[in-house]
């Protein structure tokens, strides 16, 4: 066989290979955890179903610091973190006052409270905002 007849099934070899691989990274690059509404095969607790969804360890450095402040009871860096969370923007289940507390996420750079917070729920729902409450996702952990 010559070298002729032999370099189109190598850069069809080549070419189908680079295919595959962009094709591979595409999927494993859209997961819907990363922003969307996907739990990853595992269905959302109740309190989640219907949001938009992030892992525990898919949050910033900083918001998982702020989990374990949480999980431990303080203290907390702000007087404001543990405070009762109105909801008055309505983008979680309605719930009587006092139902939501909040707690600051630092924002590196940011020479105030910045806009990241956590909000907890008392049956142990957990909601991220990256917005100052613009839009919420629940906390997988």
């Amino acid at each position: 066989m010559s070298l002729r007849s032999r370099r189109p099934r190598a850069v069809l070899r080549v070419s189908l290979t680079a295919l595959l691989c962009a094709l591979l990274a595409l999927l494993t690059g859209c997961s819907a955890e990363q922003g969307g509404s996907s739990t990853g095969g595992a269905s959302a607790p109740a309190w989640a179903e219907g949001m938009a969804t992030v892992r525990e360890e898919r949050l910033p450095a900083e918001a998982r610091d702020t989990l374990r402040l949480i999980d431990r009871g303080g203290p907390f860096p702000y007087a404001k973190d543990g405070s009762v969370f109105g909801n008055y923007e309505k983008l979680l289940p309605e719930r009587k006052r006092g139902h939501y507390r909040e707690y600051t996420v630092e924002t590196p750079g940011s020479r105030d409270r910045g806009a990241r917070r956590l909000v907890t729920g008392r049956e142990d729902e957990i909601y991220w905002t990256e917005d100052h409450y613009a839009s919420f996702r629940a906390v997988l952990r």
